[in-house]
């Protein structure tokens, strides 16, 4: 198939919804040959923070010589930003290959009366065939939900596990309580493994730890509080950690820096695995970090920011971070958000830093709210916020932000991935 049959293909997979559990992306990965035995695995599981961290650690090793895979998901800007190489998206040529290789198999399982494949099941199919075929040195794998009943967790050569922030989110998959949600995600450990991870909330550091000492799997904190001369700024932020002075990364948002100092651990937990990383390769690769979409400055008169800040826990920290950085700015909020997510808790940890509030719909997406639904429920919720405007589309939201807009003022759009490409597009496009 070409480029477009391959993309109909998959928007057809899409309809098939999310099916946890590993029995069917087994069967199509041994029909495959089980391409992922034969590579080398960073598995990072969390709720927030696991793309950042994944760019962190990719990158650094790319920069340090190694040939480095990286899978994560969602996409914002391209579909094929799901599959890299060294920072470089897959072709279309070749996701056209692969995906006509994959897709033979999953359709001849369900010839055979089997379930057929998820659209997830199939592009991770994909992506340990690329990687495998592209002879990766090490592949740096994110999770797409939970981690136990993960297509990921098929892989059985994991060096490293790496856990970022863990919190309340897809409760209707991995459970109604932290504890829960935290044995999902330690669903990814191996014994032989080292797992590394930031200092999480009690009740899942609890889980973590109980759960690597069943398997005798050495557990590593990468704390926070332990990082120095810390330096906030929307360019570059700066801080010191495990023996490394002034380390500078690009991305802005006061949280990444609990991302930086877990992709640390983790780079030089892999030094004594195999894959050695000198100071300069470390320092390079951080600098020279990208992760789109994720408190992203897209223009700077007015300021405007699009964030991904899409549960309870990424809305919170959104919100620490406008309060210490953006505290003297005029702020107009683009909100969109899905229904299964906790928007009451979102509306609740943002609205009241807003001085205007314009709602929006994912396009597209059938578990959007409206943007009327939206408006509706920031007014009941929170009676005291700011005037609240439903904008028709995505395009009507925008010139109504750089109408509200001054020369002081900042534009922040979050509350979901799933419209930012679109609203980047738009923004950057005007």
């Amino acid at each position: 198939m070409n480029y477009s049959q391959a993309m109909d293909y998959m928007e057809k997979m899409n309809g098939l919804g999310s099916v946890p559990g590993l029995a069917s992306v087994t069967e199509l990965c041994r029909r495959l040959s089980d391409p992922q035995d034969h590579l080398q695995f960073v598995h990072i599981a969390g709720t927030n923070g696991k793309g950042s961290t994944l760019a962190y650690i990719s990158t650094v090793l790319s920069t340090a010589g190694y040939k480095v895979g990286r899978y994560s998901s969602p996409a914002v800007f391209d579909y094929r930003e799901r599959f890299q190489i060294n920072g470089k998206m897959i072709s279309k040529q070749a996701f056209s290959k692969y995906l006509t290789i994959v897709a033979e198999q999953a359709d001849e399982m369900q010839k055979q009366g089997l379930p057929h494949p998820t659209a997830f099941e199939i592009e991770t199919a994909l992506a340990f065939l690329f990687f495998q075929e592209q002879k990766c040195d090490i592949v740096v794998l994110e999770t797409g939900m939970g981690g136990l009943l993960d297509a990921t967790n098929l892989v059985r050569t994991t060096l490293v596990c790496a856990f970022t922030s863990i919190s309340m989110d897809h409760m209707q998959f991995l459970g109604k309580t932290l504890t829960e949600i935290a044995m999902q995600k330690a669903g990814i450990l191996k014994k032989g493994c080292k797992a590394v991870s930031i200092r999480q909330n009690p009740e899942a550091e609890a889980v973590l730890q109980k759960c690597c000492k069943e398997k005798n799997i050495e557990f590593i904190v990468a704390d926070v509080n332990d990082a120095t001369k810390v330096k906030y700024g929307f360019n570059n932020q700066k801080f010191s950690y495990a023996g490394y002075r002034d380390l500078v990364i690009p991305l802005a948002g006061r949280w990444q820096i609990e991302n930086a100092v877990l992709a640390v651990r983790v780079i030089q937990v892999l030094g004594n695995l195999g894959f050695p990383v000198s100071e300069e390769a470390l320092r390079t690769g951080f600098r020279a970090t990208e992760w789109r979409g994720r408190y992203t400055v897209l223009a700077r008169k007015p300021l405007f920011i699009i964030d991904g800040a899409h549960n309870a826990d990424a809305s919170e920290k959104l919100a620490a971070t406008m309060e210490q950085d953006l505290t003297r700015k005029h702020k107009i909020f683009i909100m969109g958000i899905l229904r299964d997510k906790e928007y009451e808790k979102i509306i609740h940890n943002t609205v009241r830093l807003a001085d205007q509030i314009i709602t929006v719909a994912a396009p597209g997406n059938p578990r959007a709210m409206s943007s009327y639904e939206l408006a509706q429920e920031i007014r009941r919720l929170e009676p005291e916020a700011a005037g609240v405007t439903a904008a028709d589309s995505l395009e009507e939201a925008v010139e109504m932000a750089y109408l509200f807009a001054s020369k002081d003022s900042v534009i922040i759009a979050f509350g979901s991935l799933s419209y930012q490409g679109r609203l980047a597009q738009i923004v950057e496009h005007r």
